[in-house]
């Protein structure tokens, strides 16, 4: 079930009164129901992989704990972390590793053709999966007892708001809340409605949008060039920050409402003075998951200069193969690693990055840093390596008299006017960033007159509602795929 859909409006209706009606004892019973129907909805066939990670980390973390041995400790979180990866890796890295494999078994005479299967990727695997295997981790680091209660533990893994797409919530931070007795705060509430407006306008207005000139481009590289793929790129990467914190801003919103507090997944990453910045502001329980589950037991930067610039391009290229199993999405990754090594190596030998606190200076730092992510959403948003050599390089190739807004050609106002509506939706997400980069939302919205605090709901539901009802080009979340 989608965030961007009448289904999850009167589903999240029936949910949340229900909720607060119900007795304390009994309120984990009716989150872990709604979660799997929230799951299971058009995705039946894959809710028995949520029970398989459940029980494999439950029976792991009860035994970690019981066990003083530390020998018996590891054997049990080899266990949970080995069956969690075997099934993502079956489901999601098996066929690209037969592909990729495919000349050594030629080389020993073994055909490759028939290995692979044709098992369609389970929607939020690699959230949820990374998720239960935090939980038992910690539970083996001693940073949380392990749950004694199985349904407790299913609903942590399940919790519908962010299982789909995160944020990716640790064991210390969300299994507690199970527990606690939630009361319906009108003001968390209102502030809960007001990230879910915010989120939901970011996704169904300015990313679907986008997505109209984006795949129009993308899907077919090789009759566009010059600025028309520039164009398409940046937008790319105005698409898929606003799809992916829209989702995260709706997923906090409504866990806020029912009285729960989700981890930050997004602080304004285009503001980043650098692509280690930038990292600190983007898909922050990814990038602290793996920093506090990879990139510290390897080390991290209690080790030799080499060893950790070598743990840092390490930690972002197997980042790059989570979003995907395909040779853009490595490539992504590995570009933002050697990017974030290089920064360490130079601060190591004194210099780091831009100097001057004037604002030119930071203007030339966040400009630096946003054109080198631009460049490399292209490996990540290219169908192929082939599309993505050949869009970059067409990129200075320009044709005179070229209509650049001819790629919105299919949204509802014309092109020209598609074109010019969403340069300024972009310049109100700027704007609104840097006001956010301030205070909170609730904040925001506090410190304007009733009136015109009202007026602005009114518009982003409006805009929400055409957008979704007439425009063309909706799309589904970018990260259901990953």
């Amino acid at each position: 079930m989608s965030f961007i859909s009448p289904e999850y409006v009167i589903f999240f209706a029936v949910v949340l009164p229900a909720f607060f009606a119900l007795r304390h004892r009994y309120r984990w019973l009716l989150l872990l129901i709604v979660s799997y129907f929230f799951y299971a909805y058009g995705n039946l066939q894959y809710l028995p992989l949520i029970l398989l990670s459940t029980g494999v980390d439950y029976i792991a973390a009860r035994r970690i704990g019981a066990s003083e041995r530390m020998g018996t400790r590891r054997l049990w979180l080899a266990f949970s972390i080995g069956a969690n990866l075997s099934v993502l890796f079956f489901f999601k890295y098996f066929n690209f590793a037969v592909d990729a494999g495919a000349p050594f078994f030629a080389a020993i005479g073994l055909d490759a053709g028939g290995i692979g299967h044709d098992l369609v990727l389970p929607i939020g695997i690699s959230f949820y999966t990374f998720q239960s295997m935090a939980y038992t981790i910690d539970v083996y680091r001693g940073k949380i007892a392990p749950e004694k209660h199985v349904g407790i533990v299913a609903t942590y893994i399940a919790f519908f708001p962010q299982l789909v797409a995160g944020p990716i919530e640790r064991a210390t931070n969300l299994l507690p809340q199970f527990r606690q007795k939630h009361r319906f705060d009108i003001d968390e509430a209102v502030a809960g409605f007001q990230q879910i407006l915010w989120g939901a306008f970011k996704k169904v207005v300015i990313a679907d949008r986008l997505a109209i000139y984006v795949n129009t481009v993308y899907n077919d590289v090789d009759s566009h060039s010059g600025l028309t793929l520039i164009l398409a790129t940046i937008f790319f990467g105005i698409q898929i920050y606003c799809d992916f914190s829209g989702y995260s801003d709706i997923a906090i919103g409504t866990a806020r409402v029912l009285g729960f507090r989700l981890m930050d997944n997004f602080r304004q990453p285009y503001l980043a003075q650098s692509v280690r910045e930038f990292w600190a502001r983007w898909h922050i329980s990814l990038s602290t998951w793996f920093r506090d589950y990879v990139y510290i037991p390897l080390g991290g930067n209690r080790v030799s200069l080499v060893r950790n610039l070598f743990n840092l391009v390490l930690v972002f290229t197997i980042s790059g193969l989570w979003h995907g199993a395909g040779w853009t999405f490595i490539l992504w990754g590995l570009l933002h690693g050697l990017a974030v090594a290089g920064q360490a190596a130079l601060r190591r030998a004194g210099f780091d990055g831009v100097p001057g606190r004037h604002w030119t200076a930071w203007l030339l730092r966040v400009g630096l840093t946003f054109a080198f992510v631009q460049f490399t959403w292209i490996f990540f948003r290219s169908n192929s390596l082939d599309d993505a050599l050949y869009v970059i390089g067409h990129l200075f190739n320009w044709t005179p008299g070229v209509d650049l807004t001819a790629p919105f050609a299919a949204g509802l106002l014309g092109a020209p006017a598609e074109f010019g509506l969403s340069l300024a939706l972009i310049g109100l997400l700027f704007a609104v960033d840097a006001v956010l980069a301030r205070q909170s939302i609730e904040g925001a919205a506090a410190r304007l007159p009733l009136v015109l605090r009202w007026g602005v709901y009114y518009a982003l539901t409006g805009a929400i509602v055409f957008s979704g009802l007439y425009a063309t080009g909706a799309q589904k979340f970018i990260y259901f795929q990953f």
